[in-house]
């Protein structure tokens, strides 16, 4: 029999207590903020997520893990004749595109970061299913929940602040003068060089995060992080050519914008 309620009288935290104490086996279905998850555990271990609007493929997953490049990502897809990961992961691995590791730290990583989105939830129906497994040849991930709870429960006050801190997403940003100036001691990340090179007064951040796939809470603690290291500064969106919120697409960086990533990353090399 199904287990259904609501995220105000039974929260994520304590679902997945729940799930991890009674070792349970099902899925677990949750409806809020106009999307939906299903996330699936195996005898009280998270084994697989997914959220609508996201690419739950393995070569999605690759590509935003920066295990391959798009243009890797495009043949792939061109020349592949199978829809199912475990296949497609083993053509990969044998392919030498990737190894191994690579796939199960793609597929964990993109697990989590659905999972971690989840804690932030407040208001929404769940439904929960006992023994319901995801689709046959879904590669799935093993992780305990303990870890999870307890980061999950952290990150939640760290949205908190985020929000507080950067509440309009439709702001945009701008280099500062010389961002280069402090590459010595910072180190970034491929989601944040993805950022960064869609940095232009033309858009808005909530349209960076939409072409790069990223939930508010991460391009929140991104921006954040760029400002505090000086890279960046907020500025009102403008132009008559600037993206609004409701827009499919966002506008490329101008060629002197794209110069200085380039400078960037020569020099971050160089170090």
């Amino acid at each position: 029999m199904a287990l259904k309620g609501n995220l105000t009288d039974f929260n994520v935290t304590q679902l997945f207590n729940l799930i991890n104490l009674a070792r349970k086996t099902g899925a677990l279905t949750i409806e809020g903020k106009g999307k939906k998850a299903d996330v699936c555990f195996k005898e009280g271990k998270l084994i697989y997520a997914s959220m609508d609007g996201q690419d739950t493929g393995l070569i999605g997953m690759l590509e935003k893990a920066g295990k391959i490049s798009q243009e890797q990502c495009r043949i792939i897809r061109a020349r592949s004749k199978t829809n199912a990961d475990k296949e497609l992961g083993l053509l990969l691995i044998n392919a030498g595109y990737v190894t191994q590791d690579d796939i199960v730290k793609s597929v964990r990583s993109h697990t989590l970061d659905v999972v971690y989105l989840l804690f932030t939830w407040t208001d929404g129906r769940f439904r929960f299913e006992p023994n319901k497994l995801p689709a046959e040849g879904v590669i799935t991930v093993p992780i305990n929940l303990e870890n999870i709870i307890m980061e999950g429960s952290r990150r939640v006050k760290e949205y908190e602040m985020l929000q507080n801190e950067l509440p309009d997403l439709d702001m945009a940003l701008k280099f500062t003068e010389r961002p280069d100036a402090r590459l010595q001691d910072i180190n970034l990340t491929v989601e944040e060089w993805r950022v960064i090179s869609f940095i232009n007064p033309r858009n808005a951040i909530r349209q960076i995060a939409k072409a790069n796939s990223m939930s508010d809470f991460k391009i929140r603690r991104i921006v954040y992080g760029l400002l505090s290291a000086g890279l960046v500064d907020l500025v009102m969106p403008g132009g008559p050519q600037r993206i609004t919120a409701e827009s499919e697409a966002v506008s490329a960086p101008p060629p002197v914008k794209r110069s200085l990533i380039v400078r960037l990353i020569d020099r971050v090399k160089r170090m």
